[in-house]
Parts: structure tokens; C-alpha cells; sequence
């Protein structure tokens, strides 16, 4: 069969090879296998990788629609994370808003017999919040309420849903050229009527509220707002393993500061919204549905 050819940033020239009687087109991607069904035509262009798997952005044929497909390799090995896998299809196949990432289709496997890889379609995003916030791109005021603004309104649309995202950080707020914010990577969501044990392990460190460093087995949605009003990692940089423990024995000997004198060029109504979405005591703390 002759080879397909696809143009990218990362990598150019990526060869697909036809599959399963043409139904499939199998490509090499950072050495790895990618394997996608023949609507989703070339270019295929490499757009992420990490932990959770490979990225790349492709075209819907049938609908002309740029998407961003997501491979999770060998998804069964590891019962957690198929299980967050599961978690994150189930929930956002179940989910309509603006400013929550939409989940397009499921690629299903050539054989049934072979099913080790989940390849997920998503709607393309051009980058996300972390790396707007690493960047050099000045943000103004306008750029900071309207990626708030959109946050908040996708989180009250989650709780209205009663699931809590448990996972909020600058990396999983996705955007486009357009500023459209939507929230991503729900596979440590959970809705509010489990009854199993509550987990205190979710939330990179950095954002966890007061009562999951605390260890406590029951939470709410007041955890995603904590999650919103922490401050950017790059904040919090010193704070390492080796000095965690230290940090947060040492934290009852400082006075309450003032965020209003902590940031001193922030509009009095951010400053307000701050200090009520860190507020220690969840059952006080100010909830999306204020939005």
C-alpha cells in the first residue's frame, strides 16, 4: 500500500501506513505507534505529549472539523488509571457547555481481539493557561476577568452536575487565539452521590484546599473554588518537598497579610473575590453558583 504523508511543526513528513483494509492509517509519532481511523486525514501534526499519553491534531473528513485526538497507550494495564480513563468519557460524554472541553467521538479499535490502546477525540485548543502565564504575553486586566469569568461559569455548570473536577490548575484550562477558556481533564472528576470513601490524594499540591491537606474523607465543590483563587505555581516555586513540611509548620507563626496590600495594583473587587474564595473554612467560602 503506499504511504500517506503528513506535515507538522514537530515532525515533518510522517508517513501513514493504510491499515485493516484501508479503514485505518497507522503513523510513527515520537516513536510511537499512532493508529487512527481514515476519516481523520492528514496532516496528522503532534501537538502534546506527557504521562497521560500523545496529542495530535488532525481533520474530521466528514465534518471538516480540526480535532485533537488523544491516545492513552496500553489504558488496561494500570486499573487506576483506566479507571480515570472511564471516569473522564463517561462524564464528559454526558457534558455540554462553552467553557468545558467537548469530547467529539471515541475511536474504536480495529480489533477487538488487540484493544490495548484508547484513542479520545476532543475539540482542538490552541494552548492552555500554564503556558500563557510562562510565556512573555503580557495579560491585561480584561484578559485576567474574561479567563475568570469563563472558569467560574464552567465550574457552576460542573456542580450544577453535581461533579466535582478535583484537578483544577493553569495546565487543564485550555484556550484558543480567541480567548475561549474551557475546562479540561476530567479524569480525577467525581460526582457528589458516590458514597465509596473520598480520596484526599487529587489536586496537584499547589492547589489543594485546607481540608484535603488535612486529610479530611469528605469534601465538596468548595475545593474546586480554592483551586481558582490559588495563586500561580511560578508563585510558589520555592516550595519543594524538602521544604513543604517546614513551610507549613512555620505558617501559624505569620499574621494574616492583607492581600489589598499584597497586591497593591490589583482592582479592589479581585482583591474582594480573592480573599472569599480562600477562605480556610469551606462551608464559608464563596461557591460558583454565585456566578
Amino acid at each position: 500500500m503506499s504511504a500517506v504523508e503528513s506535515n507538522s511543526g514537530d515532525q515533518r513528513n510522517i508517513k501513514g501506513l493504510p491499515t485493516h483494509g484501508g479503514r485505518y492509517v497507522q503513523y510513527n509519532v515520537y516513536g510511537n505507534l499512532f493508529e487512527v481511523s481514515r476519516k481523520y486525514v492528514p496532516p496528522i501534526r503532534p501537538v502534546g505529549r506527557g504521562a497521560y499519553g500523545i496529542v495530535c491534531a488532525a481533520t474530521n473528513v466528514e465534518t471538516r472539523e480540526e480535532v485533537a485526538i488523544k491516545k492513552i497507550g496500553n489504558a488496561f494495564d494500570n486499573r487506576i488509571d483506566a479507571k480515570r480513563t472511564l471516569r473522564e468519557i463517561k462524564l464528559l460524554r454526558h457534558m455540554d457547555h462553552e467553557n468545558v472541553i467537548a469530547i467529539k467521538d471515541i475511536i474504536r479499535p480495529p480489533q477487538k481481539e488487540n484493544f490495548n490502546d484508547v484513542y479520545i477525540v476532543y475539540e482542538l485548543m490552541d494552548t492552555d493557561l500554564h503556558q500563557i502565564i510562562r510565556s512573555n504575553q503580557p495579560l491585561a486586566d480584561d484578559h485576567c476577568r474574561y479567563f475568570l469569568y469563563q472558569i467560574l461559569r464552567g465550574l457552576k455548570y460542573v456542580h450544577s452536575a453535581h461533579v466535582l473536577h478535583r484537578d483544577l490548575k493553569p495546565s487543564n484550562l485550555l484556550l484558543n487565539a480567541n480567548c475561549d477558556l474551557k475546562i479540561g481533564d476530567f479524569g480525577l472528576a467525581r460526582t457528589t452521590s458516590e458514597t465509596d470513601f473520598m480520596t484526599e490524594y487529587v489536586v496537584t499540591r499547589w492547589y489543594r484546599a485546607p481540608e484535603l491537606l488535612l486529610n479530611c474523607s469528605e469534601y465538596t465543590a468548595a475545593i474546586d473554588i480554592w483551586s481558582v483563587g490559588s495563586p500561580d505555581d511560578a508563585s510558589l516555586g520555592f516550595l519543594r518537598s524538602d521544604n513543604a513540611r517546614r513551610y507549613v509548620r512555620q505558617l501559624p507563626q505569620y499574621p494574616r497579610q492583607q492581600f489589598s496590600a499584597r497586591f497593591p495594583n490589583t482592582s479592589p473587587g479581585a482583591v474582594d473575590l480573592l480573599e472569599k474564595m480562600l477562605i480556610f473554612d469551606p462551608n464559608r467560602r464563596i461557591t460558583g453558583i454565585v456566578f
